[in-house]
Order: structure tokens, then C-alpha cells, then sequence
């Protein structure tokens, strides 16, 4: 009992010092923690025929691949064979961005480009359902 309360009173203090080199460092502007944006946009649509899934998918690599400060992107259609109990089905296209980090994010959702992008789709959007997530 000794012994566990000293291994975890040492991890604590040592988890401290660690805490407050970082807080000096980033005070000191020698450490930046950049934390990458995950953008996941799926979109259930109107018309959710192949021909119109296929389009929607080649419209947002045409418009909002193309952006500064995407680390990963990719567009999809739902995997319809994949309907497990957990599965969450109600979308047909996925758009998927992953951004170095807030700022690039928040640039590209004022940029003319994402703007047409909504503008020439948007009539054909039932719902649309974005998650947001630090990773």
C-alpha cells in the first residue's frame, strides 16, 4: 500500500514538472501543440439515386479539395452493404477533411470555392450533418 502511494505520488509530481515545462515553453513560443480539425460533412439527399450520389461526390472534389491545409480529404458514397446493428445509414455521400489545424479550417469555410460549392448543392440536401473533432 506504501509502495503503490509513493509510484503514484512520484507519477504525479513527475507529470507536474512535465505540465509546467510545457506551460514555459509555450509562454517562451518554443513549443506549439498544433492539433489537426477532422471535418466530416454526410449529406442525405433529395434525389439519392447513383447518378446523383456520383455527382455530389465529384463536386466536392472539384470545389473543396482543392484548399490549403488539408492533410487528408476524400468524398464517398455510403457503403450500403455495411448494415450492421451499429451502422448509421441515414446519408448517401461522406465528405471527409482532415485540417493541419482551426485555422486553415476556418479559411476554407469562407472561401469562395465552399461557398459555390453550397450554392450549386444545395437544393438537393435533405439533411446535412457535420461532426467536428480534434485528432
Amino acid at each position: 500500500m506504501v509502495l503503490h502511494f509513493r509510484l503514484k505520488h512520484d507519477f504525479v509530481n513527475k507529470l507536474d514538472s512535465v505540465s509546467m515545462v510545457i506551460i514555459q515553453l509555450k509562454e517562451k513560443g518554443i513549443f506549439t501543440m498544433s492539433t489537426q480539425l477532422a471535418h466530416m460533412v454526410f449529406f442525405k439527399l433529395k434525389d439519392n439515386s447513383a447518378a446523383a450520389s456520383t455527382k455530389l461526390v465529384a463536386e466536392c472534389s472539384k470545389y473543396l479539395k482543392p484548399h490549403a491545409g488539408i492533410a487528408y480529404f476524400s468524398a464517398g458514397t455510403l457503403a450500403r452493404e455495411l448494415n450492421r446493428e451499429v451502422n448509421d445509414q441515414n446519408f448517401d455521400v461522406a465528405l471527409h477533411v482532415v485540417f493541419n489545424d482551426v485555422k486553415h479550417h476556418d479559411v476554407y469555410q469562407d472561401s469562395d470555392m465552399h461557398n459555390e460549392f453550397i450554392a450549386n448543392n444545395k437544393d438537393n440536401w435533405e439533411k446535412v450533418r457535420v461532426f467536428d473533432s480534434h485528432v
